[in-house]
């Protein structure tokens, strides 16, 4: 890791003939959903998938790929979508990526082949990554020192408190038709009225940055905050993914008490993240070796325990320092990056997280198959946890405030 910590040296709001507020900020955080949408809300028709194209060849793989095909394209895509934004504009580039997110995630309503489907989820996955990343973009562009970090703590404390209600809402949704959870996606192509007319380009106000659009990304300044995202981002999604089957392995039956455990650690994650506005000050590498070592202690109690409350509590724990490591790590990567690298810099570090989203089953399901149960590959996970703690103290960034 570097030993600098560039999230101290943006201290200046970004220049612009218009002042951002919280209408612009709420429509941010609302677009940075979108791609929560896509990760959980087909998770609860999966089963009924199976059944429907049960006739159709491949489709034990075709079905799990029509959950995890956006994240793969996030994961892929994000880098060239952060080059377009920087190239050609943040706001073009998001308002069409939210009528193509519309388009391409309502498509499965017309559609009878399961290869259509999956095909559709590529596209989902490509505006995800534009949309992902314009809206981070435009935070940072929009907002600097206290306001940037309150939002950015936000936008990580919506999607974990979005990604509890989109669960609820396709399996509701999922009980009619397996259908009908497709409409929502429909909410891009509304939300996207208000953004055409409440966000502007930051290009066109910040004609003296304009001249620098050719300039570098700063591999060297980037590259130690994306790397630990990369393994960060499997540390967030562990629980995420994993905590039903705890809970199940633990003898719960029981599908509700199952989704209100999930609920809990939600809430935590969204307390970790909207906490982060006020623990900013503390710097990137002390709030990084709370993040871990919260996670490696959360992760540890759940792989032990032995009843229900027991995971519940280390899963609460775990998620409340992963609740602070998002934000912490996006500050750190993108606070140091000038206006025309921006849009770059925060596509690589959406990329890493999602490349950690897309391989946090396959490590863990490896681990598991490894070390006997999955219970165990947990327990691994908290031990690295706590080795990325002791690095982060020996190499970490320098210690400063986040006031980017």
């Amino acid at each position: 890791m570097s030993t600098m910590d560039p999230t101290a040296t943006r201290t200046r709001p970004p220049a612009s003939g218009r002042t951002a507020g919280k209408t612009q900020a709420a429509l941010l955080v609302a677009g940075s959903c979108m791609p929560v949408l896509g990760a959980v809300l087909l998770a609860p028709v999966l089963p009924t998938l199976n059944q429907v194209f049960v006739d159709t060849a491949g489709v034990a793989i075709l079905v799990p790929l029509v959950l995890t095909l956006p994240a793969l394209f996030v994961a892929l895509f994000s880098p060239l979508a952060g080059y377009v934004a920087d190239r050609v504009g943040r706001k073009q580039l998001l308002i069409v990526a939210m009528l193509a997110y519309a388009l391409f995630g309502t498509a499965p309503l017309w559609l009878d082949s399961l290869g259509a489907i999956a095909l559709s989820r590529v596209g989902v996955g490509i505006a995800e990554a534009a949309i992902m990343t314009c809206c981070t973009t435009l935070i940072t562009d929009y907002y600097a020192g206290q306001q940037r970090n309150k939002y950015l703590g936000l936008q990580t404390m919506v999607s974990a408190l979005a990604a509890t209600a989109f669960f609820a809402l396709g399996g509701a949704l999922g009980s009619i038709s397996w259908r009908t959870p497709f409409w929502l996606y429909a909410v891009s192509a509304v939300l996207v009225i208000p953004m055409m007319f409440k966000l502007w380009e930051p290009a066109k106000t910040n004609a003296h940055e304009t001249g620098t659009t050719k300039q570098p990304v700063p591999w060297r300044q980037i590259a130690a905050p994306a790397a630990v995202t990369l393994f960060g981002g499997i540390v967030f999604y562990a629980l995420i993914v994993h905590l039903p089957y705890v809970i199940a392995g633990l003898g719960v039956t029981d599908t509700g008490l199952i989704g209100a455990a999930a609920a809990i650690a939600s809430l935590a994650t969204a307390a970790g993240a909207i906490s982060f506005r006020y623990l900013a000050k503390l710097g990137t590498r002390k709030l990084l070796a709370g993040a871990f070592g919260l996670a490696a202690v959360g992760l540890c109690v759940v792989s032990v325990a032995g009843s229900v409350p027991l995971a519940i509590l280390g899963a609460v724990i775990a998620s409340a320092g992963t609740g602070v490591l998002l934000p912490t790590l996006l500050t750190w990567a993108v606070n140091g990056l000038e206006f025309s690298q921006r849009g770059r810099g925060t596509g690589i570090w959406t990329s890493t997280l999602f490349i950690g989203q897309f391989l946090t089953p396959i490590v863990l399901g490896a681990t598991a198959a490894a070390l006997g149960n999955l219970s165990l590959a947990l327990g691994a996970l908290g031990v690295a946890c706590a080795i990325a703690l002791i690095a982060v103290l020996i190499r970490g960034p320098r210690p400063a405030s986040i006031t980017g």
